[in-house]
């Protein structure tokens, strides 16, 4: 058996060696896992998304655009410097996760909530959150409800498939209340249960509800009512077992919340191909080294916000107030402007 002092003498060599390799990039990237393999021999990536002007939607020639949509074009960037080399399905709530799990997909960018049981039970891996979102409750002005727990007795659709069923559930509960639950799968016929009276409410992420809110013929006659009765962080989400598809994944996205906090964007992102500073440079790919550490492109994220643009942009042109949706960034903000939003160093 060692004995302590020699446990310490190892611990203390392991310690200077990995100094060593951190300090002068002495480790060699990491090798491709499977999915990244089956993407670059595929040449595309496949995405399951929804459908959700804003988020997630063709336009009328068949071109998918949407906040989420602009997250998988990025993506493509990353590996194929190409935008247009990834596939959009469509897959409800029920049949997302699952075709996840099967291989049908490489990625989620279909708002999934990141939760601990889909990371440990369901074997999911998630990216950094890209829209933090609320459950919120919708509907009609006249019943004089202002609060959740007015809504004690009352009939209230939800999704199948999401996590709204247990939320609403812990909710009333905890508030000492009662309600009934109308399961409703298809997501067509979820407003339309709410406008045939078929039940009182409606609960389901409050951008989603906003959304349905203002497609429908007489919005002001609609109320979504401020509070939230959960936290629902929305991330992309892959299978568990490729450490470098989730890695691509995940400084990806990040790619777009540091160019935003630098000031770059699609416009003027050239202009700061000739920055002094060091971290820009290397970010940019004028210094390669970064990209030659990490086995990418050494100018993915100079490609990504010339091609797609840095989060606030994508933000901007699908969500925000020059749009007909019309949200506030909120708490989709940078960190320095009181958000969420927050970059690890490109180091």
């Amino acid at each position: 058996m060692a004995t302590r002092t020699s446990i310490g003498r190892a611990a203390g060599v392991a310690l200077a060696i990995l100094a060593l390799g951190v300090g002068f990039g002495a480790a060699a990237p990491a090798e491709a896992g499977p999915t990244v393999d089956q993407i670059r021999q595929r040449g595309v990536i496949r995405a399951g998304v929804g459908s959700q002007q804003g988020f997630f939607a063709p336009d009328a020639s068949g071109r998918w655009r949407g906040f989420f949509v602009d997250f998988g074009r990025a993506l493509a960037v990353t590996l194929f410097n190409d935008p247009d080399k990834i596939e959009f399905t469509n897959a409800s709530p029920q049949q997302r996760l699952p075709a996840l799990q099967a291989g049908q997909f490489d990625i989620l960018l279909s708002g999934v909530t990141e939760t601990i049981l889909r990371a440990f039970k369901l074997n999911f891996n998630f990216g950094p959150v890209v829209f933090y979102d609320g459950q919120a409750i919708l509907v009609k002005k006249s019943l004089g409800v202002t609060k959740a727990a007015d809504l004690d007795g009352a009939t209230i659709g939800v999704q199948s498939g999401t996590t709204s069923e247990a939320n609403i559930a812990d909710f009333f509960k905890k508030a000492g209340k009662t309600y009934k639950p109308v399961v409703i799968e298809d997501t067509n016929t979820f407003t339309q249960a709410l406008v045939s009276g078929r039940v009182d409410a409606l609960t389901q992420d409050g951008s989603d509800l906003g959304l349905r809110r203002a497609a429908l013929p007489n919005p002001d006659d609609w109320v979504v009512l401020p509070e939230r009765l959960s936290k629902e962080p929305l991330a992309p989400a892959i299978r568990w077992g490729d450490d470098q598809w989730l890695q691509i994944v995940t400084w990806t996205v990040y790619a777009t919340i540091q160019a935003e906090e630098w000031g770059m964007d699609s416009q003027n992102v050239d202009s700061f191909l000739t920055s002094d500073d060091p971290a820009i440079r290397r970010f940019l790919g004028v210094d390669p080294s970064l990209g030659e550490a990490i086995g990418l492109d050494p100018k993915f994220a100079y490609n990504i916000v010339k091609k797609v643009g840095n989060y606030g942009e994508i933000f901007e042109r699908n969500l925000g107030k020059s749009t007909k949706i019309g949200f506030d960034r909120g708490l989709n903000r940078l960190w320095t402007q009181g958000g969420l939003l927050y970059s690890p160093p490109f180091r």
